[in-house]
């Protein structure tokens, strides 16, 4: 049987689908369409063309599976609706079968903390607070080994949510600089795509049910020091400039906006301690001074 792997075709996802063949392993995955369907093949997967709120199509594939990887999400309004009905049939295709399913989180509903650890307090932003009840039902569940992986601001290949800060807008004047969200002396924890899609590998095999992990490797770079990697690569000299609050929901929106503005910081360490697992990548202000993302 196959490893069902949800969001396979998504940035987080294509990285785990890399990592289970890289080993070898048997994964099935739905997508949308053909074109898609034959980049999943390509590796090696097998593909399933549909859509993951068929709940009877999710359910069998839970069913017949070794368990199930869950990495997709919509990353809209729809975002709680959507998990809440793969959660529902994925549980009803693995009940009481102790396989195990990994459920991904993520590192902002912990608030802004200078040490957030997996017994940290939550305090989510608006944005992601309808995380919290799904993730505590996974967690709680019972006849599935579960495990949550909460990933901390992902990046590599060019993609993720570095590109805000690449493609931030450019100041006017003699001398352009790039835009910071807010005042740049907010932290934010990060992880490169590829060690976190590590991370779900070990969380699949060897992470005991009810268990919750960050995925952040340590590196807690503030978004004046990112800001200025990637001015560097955009030939400005490395200038930046501070925004607003107001400034920072005009241009990317009020919840993510506020979700950008968190000063969080973490070392994943939970989860070198028990699974074993060892961040490696680059740094993002090393990837952003490469060059690596757009401006």
């Amino acid at each position: 049987m196959a490893i069902f792997l949800t969001g396979a075709s998504g940035f987080i996802g294509s990285a785990v689908l890399r990592a289970l063949r890289a080993q070898g392993r048997d994964v099935v995955a739905v997508v949308r369409d053909e074109a898609k369907a034959r980049d999943v093949e390509a590796t090696g997967a097998r593909a399933v063309v549909g859509t993951l709120t068929d709940r009877e199509l999710v359910e069998r594939l839970a069913l017949e599976s070794d368990g199930v990887i869950h990495t997709a999400s919509p990353g809209d309004e729809t975002s709680a609706a959507f998990d809440e009905g793969v959660v529902d049939a994925v549980f009803a295709g693995l009940e009481g079968s102790d396989k195990p399913y990994v459920h991904t989180g993520g590192i902002w509903v912990y608030g802004s903390s200078a040490e957030i650890t997996e017994r940290s307090p939550f305090d989510p932003p608006a944005l992601t607070a309808w995380r919290l009840p799904i993730e505590e039902r996974v967690l709680g569940a019972s006849g599935v080994k579960t495990t949550i992986v909460a990933p901390a601001v992902v990046f590599g290949h060019g993609g993720g949510l570095p590109n805000v800060i690449a493609q931030a807008p450019r100041g006017s004047g003699v001398a352009p600089a790039l835009q910071l969200i807010g005042s740049g002396e907010q932290h934010w924890t990060t992880v490169f795509v590829d060690d976190l899609a590590e991370l779900y590998v070990l969380a699949f095999d060897l992470a005991d049910g009810g268990s919750y992990y960050i995925g952040a490797s340590g590196q807690n770079p503030t978004v004046r020091e990112l800001g200025e990697a990637a001015a560097v690569a955009a030939g400005l000299d490395g200038r930046v400039e501070p925004t607003t609050t107001a400034e920072v929901h005009e241009w990317l929106g009020e919840g993510l906006g506020d979700a950008l503005l968190l000063d969080q910081q973490a070392t994943g360490s939970a989860a070198r301690i028990d699974l074993g697992w060892e961040p490696n990548g680059p740094t993002l202000v090393d990837d952003l001074r490469a060059g690596a993302y757009a401006g």
